[in-house]
């Protein structure tokens, strides 16, 4: 290749990197606003974080159709196609984490009715501080491309999986103790296993810059904590617009 060639295949790169961070930065935003939405019973920061995926969204798909023209274009080979097969995973699951946080943003807006039990959202607080430190990890990893912190990232997914256990059984004790509270902690359950999805998605991230440095994959089974075998599925939501 010319050097103005190489020069202008890094500046696709370079523009590729900069996306996936403002991705990354604006899911982690989405996801601790979405968490103060709860929290506090906050509408109005619930529905900031619904119109905000609307951004996230365009970035994947901007981010998708970069990488594609790009691998057109240049028709690269080994680390350099690995940087766009990366960049497009790492926008598709930094999306999803923008829907699961929508999803909890609108699940806040739905229990605004309901009988509240404020004890009730405190696990779930903890569940998405390490999500959140989950999440911000990743993100540095695929920055500085290191797959030692990815790897580490990779392994305490098995954190947040005790974490969703111990929740679940804390929202079915609050249940049971009053049956007025069954509406308002079953959407908390479904909000806890967003957060728990979140994981698995910071995970797919980890194992996606293992790929990019390496060129090899991770392990197909993941060190998984207890998780009960009720806990609620995750919530779809209608597809992204």
């Amino acid at each position: 290749m010319s050097e103005h060639i190489v020069s202008s295949y890094d500046r696709d790169l370079e523009v590729l990197g900069r996306r996936i961070a403002e991705m990354g930065g604006i899911a982690e935003k989405m996801l601790a606003e979405a968490m103060d939405a709860l929290a506090n019973f906050d509408i109005e920061l619930a529905h900031r974080v619904v119109a905000t995926d609307q951004r996230l969204d365009a970035l994947q798909r901007e981010i998708e159709e970069n990488a594609i023209l790009t691998i057109a274009r240049r028709q690269p080979l080994a680390i350099d196609l690995r940087e766009c097969i990366a960049a497009m995973r790492i926008a598709a699951d930094l999306e999803r984490v923008g829907d699961l946080a929508k999803s909890i943003a609108k699940r806040t807006v739905k229990i605004l009715s309901e009988a509240r039990v404020p004890r009730a959202i405190i696990g779930l607080k903890t569940m998405a501080e390490v999500a959140a430190m989950q999440l911000k990890d990743v993100l540095d990893a695929y920055a500085q491309r290191d797959v030692e912190r990815a790897r580490a990232v990779w392994t305490n997914d098995s954190e947040l999986d005790a974490l969703e256990d111990s929740v679940f059984r804390d929202l079915l004790t609050f249940m049971m103790e009053d049956p007025r509270n069954i509406s308002f902690c079953t959407h908390l359950l479904f909000c806890s296993k967003n957060i728990e999805r979140i994981g698995d998605h910071t995970t797919n991230i980890a194992e996606t810059i293992v790929y990019l440095v390496t060129g090899e994959a991770m392990p197909t089974d993941r060190p998984k904590g207890k998780s009960s075998s009720i806990s609620p599925s995750v919530e779809t939501d209608e597809p992204s617009q």
